[in-house]
């Protein structure tokens, strides 16, 4: 379990990247909270896109990425599973620029999913960075200072 939160929170707590980390999870996570959020209050216009799209359960799978963008982009500004919401993440922009973006050339997908995506990937690969909870909760019993995961000072 230690090596699983050790490999959550791995990366740079300080420095250059620690602060791209943080500058990222709260700008892409902020952008995914709000079509998250549009997921819900714009649902009928959500589900026409998805129904262009093709995909099986419109209705249904609006609310579902509405979900998956409202609480992963809630999870990335707050720095908390941000590797796992990363991940999830990477995979809706992905579905995005194929489904959306080339299929039907929506401007959207074509431009603000990638960059989304470039997001994801940055924290998939730097870490959370400052000022993120998965330091707090994650971090081993065992390291010296609560809260810094062991050789995250990069």
């Amino acid at each position: 379990m230690e090596a699983v939160a050790d490999l959550l929170v791995a990366g740079p707590t300080r420095g250059p990247r620690a602060i791209a980390a943080l500058a990222a999870r709260v700008v892409g996570g902020g952008v995914f909270v709000a079509f998250g959020v549009g997921k819900f209050t714009q649902h009928a216009s959500e589900v026409a896109s998805f129904e262009d799209y093709g995909l099986p359960a419109p209705d249904a799978f609006v609310y579902a990425i509405g979900v998956v963008e409202l609480v992963g982009g809630l999870l990335l500004v707050l720095g908390f599973l941000t590797r796992p919401a990363a991940l999830v993440l990477a995979g809706d922009m992905v579905a995005a620029v194929i489904v959306s973006g080339v299929a039907l050339g929506e401007v959207v997908s074509l431009t603000v999913a990638p960059a989304e995506l470039a997001v994801c990937l940055y924290l998939l690969w730097t870490g959370p960075g400052m000022l993120a909870l998965d330091q707090v909760f994650m971090a081993s019993p065992g390291s010296a200072t609560r809260g810094h995961a062991t050789g995250s000072h990069r």
